[in-house]
């Protein structure tokens, strides 16, 4: 539908970036692909810091993989010390604005210091290598300095973010078995305070492993404090300060050197089952593709104000907020709060205020801007940007067009990336100096990422043609394990095609080489023998002028097998929605083929979303198909939307 429209990259752009054409992408491209080994070996070595130099790239025994045996490495060192013997030292690396408004800037010298004395603190409470620890935690930099602190002193950290319930925080410890929590008494969202240190006392109830609570003070509301477990992090801060021993140790800068494979993390995401997934990386890989990512991906240049949207919570906010920008020395902007509080300007005026060079947020967000009209942005001075970035699931090219033309003033190149938990890193996305951008498209393979299009039997399928994306090779930023399910690791991403990481994802390839993602094979459907992307029709929905957002999936129909469902949210207006779903069945319908058009089109106030801001179509195909929703809803950011849409659903059946 897309296919045809493309944007060349600005020349100015083009002349300064990290990678200038086609045929500087492609050169690099095949070097990755003739000689995969010589070129990662190439780069860990000259974009990391070594203690002890590696002796091989990779050991591949598929699907284990060690990537550059025998050195010695650590990721807190390469993000923070570093840095501090450049001119570096003095530069911001965290610009922060919390919700009610308040600020903090701090340089790297800033944050060695702070990191320093929180591993002061952490080894005088006798935590240490080898262990795990939770993180709950609002977006304040102490959350990145919790992080780069567990990196630091080699503690496995898993980072549960701040919305999720007691619940889901206790599943998760138990599973990772965590001696340390990391927490606040709470944080801010939308005005409100969100009780993190009450949510922590819940989950314990049921959580023998936990040693020691780090209670750092945000809002100052009352909590209660276990004696022997809980402690204030500004009660050790002060302590620290009237110790000199202690003081000596924080600033003499001890950091542990870990093999490359040490485990960095684990990071939850939900499934269709009840127990999530605790998806591990490890050290050296990952660093170096977080970083080599933000050159490639972002062009990043020293004088940038890098903002990713994401919470750190997420996959994104690993690699984009916290591990990627800083091993390459960016300044990174931090925000606590919401998208739309206090009012829907929010992201504009604190790109306005920071001056913020590149912007990296979801089509989620995007579409709820879209949604509130362009008077928002055009109020601010948006100057300053000058690459935007999608991550999260495929972006509508209605949602494209509107970011391009109203936030870039048609002049910022839009990088839409494809990657996932599992991948670690960007995978699929332009180097936007180098190649002519498609809106809705993720263009083409980085290098190193070897990608195919296969059917059912694993064959390889044509251009124009829908099958199932697989990556045929390892990277270095890949998985290693399900945290304690090797099992599961290998029955889910390795056993469906031999050798291959199977991604869970459809996508097509058109004649250019250019990669349409098209959502989780879950969402691809089949109408009287047709298959239909639930993204296309998604991405045709929401480019009519009413349409906000749209989610679609599919429900059984006793003649077609499968027919099209789609749940829309409206722009703001006085609209007849029982003549606008006609018009929108006949609009898919001329946009696509009659083939296509919605049986069904139920209008809502809301989609029910993840706390990172994705559509759970899973939730919206159990509605119409069994009536109830099961499977894991941790992730559920507002169960009263689901609860609407089931009432509404039992109300039209009756």
């Amino acid at each position: 539908m897309s296919d045809s429209k493309t944007y060349a990259p600005p020349s100015e752009f083009s002349s300064r970036a990290h990678v200038k054409s086609t045929e500087e992408y492609r050169a690099l491209y095949e070097r990755a692909k003739t000689n995969p080994e010589a070129f990662w070996g190439d780069l860990a070595a000259t974009e990391l810091t070594w203690f002890r130099p590696f002796l091989k790239t990779l050991d591949w025994d598929p699907p284990s993989a060690k990537w550059f045996p025998g050195g010695k490495i650590n990721a807190c060192y390469n993000c923070v010390d570093r840095h501090l013997r450049t001119e570096r030292r003095t530069k911001p690396a965290i610009i922060w604005e919390g919700e009610p408004g308040d600020s903090r800037v701090l340089t790297y010298e800033d944050l060695y210091k702070l990191i320093n004395r929180f591993a002061t603190i952490l080894m005088r409470l006798k935590s240490k290598t080898g262990e795990r620890a939770v993180i709950y935690m609002p977006m304040i930099p102490e959350l990145a300095i919790a992080v780069l602190t567990c990196a630091r002193m080699g503690i496995t950290h898993s980072v549960v973010f701040g919305g999720f319930s007691s619940e889901a925080l206790k599943t998760r410890i138990q599973d990772l078995g965590a001696s340390l929590v990391i927490t606040a008494d709470g944080g801010w969202r939308r005005g409100k305070e969100v009780r993190l240190k009450d949510a922590v006392d819940k989950a314990l109830e049921e959580c023998p492993s936990v040693r020691t609570v780090m209670v750092y003070k945000r809002t100052g509301s009352d909590v209660n404090m276990m004696t022997g477990r809980d402690y204030w992090w500004h009660e050790h801060e002060e302590n620290l300060d009237s110790t000199p021993a202690l003081k000596a140790i924080a600033e003499s800068g001890e950091v542990q050197h870990l093999d490359p494979e040490h485990p960095l993390f684990v990071l939850y995401t939900s499934g269709t089952t009840g127990k999530p997934k605790g998806i591990l990386h490890t050290t050296a890989g990952y660093l170096l593709q977080t970083a080599i990512t933000m050159k490639w991906v972002f062009d990043l240049r020293e004088d940038d104000i890098f903002w990713c949207t994401a919470d750190i919570g997420w996959v994104t906010g690993h690699s984009y907020i916290v591990y990627g920008p800083l091993t390459a020395g960016a300044t990174v902007v931090m925000y606590e709060g919401a998208p739309d509080y206090p009012a829907y300007d929010r992201f504009w005026q604190i790109v306005e205020k920071y001056r913020v060079t590149i912007f990296y947020t979801s089509p989620t967000a995007i579409r709820a801007l879209v949604r509130q009209g362009d008077k928002w942005p055009n109020a601010h001075d948006l100057s300053s940007l000058r690459l935007l970035g999608s991550v999260g699931e495929p972006i509508n090219p209605a949602a494209w067009d509107w970011y391009y033309r109203v936030i870039g003033k048609e002049r910022c190149p839009i990088v839409d990336t494809w990657w996932q938990t599992e991948t670690g890193a960007i995978m699929i996305a332009p180097m936007p100096g180098a190649m002519p951008l498609k809106p809705g498209s993720a263009t083409l393979p980085l290098p190193g990422t070897i990608v195919d299009i296969v059917d059912t039997n694993g064959n390889v399928l044509g251009n124009n043609q829908e099958g199932f994306l697989v990556i045929r090779e390892p990277w270095p930023s890949m998985a290693r394990n399900v945290w304690g399910d090797p099992k599961r690791f290998q029955e889910q991403y390795w056993s469906r095609f031999p050798n291959s990481y199977f991604t869970g994802d459809a996508a097509r390839r058109d004649d250019d080489g250019y990669y349409w993602i098209l959502g989780r094979i879950d969402d691809v459907m089949n109408v009287s023998g047709h298959r239909l992307s639930t993204m296309e029709i998604e991405s045709s929905l929401v480019h009519h002028p009413a349409v906000a957002e749209a989610a679609v999936v599919a429900k059984p129909h006793e003649i077609t097998g499968q027919a099209v469902c789609a749940f829309v949210t409206l722009k703001q207006g006085d609209w007849n929605v029982e003549a606008l779903g006609q018009e929108l069945r006949q609009w898919v319908g001329r946009e696509i083929g009659p083939f296509a058009r919605p049986e069904e089109i139920r209008f809502t106030d809301a989609l029910p979303k993840t706390r990172s801001g994705k559509i759970m179509r899973r939730l919206l195909r159990e509605l119409v198909t069994s009536h109830g929703v099961t499977g894991d809803i941790t992730t559920l950011e507002d169960m009263s939307v689901i609860q609407r849409l089931a009432s509404q659903h039992q109300s039209d059946e009756d």
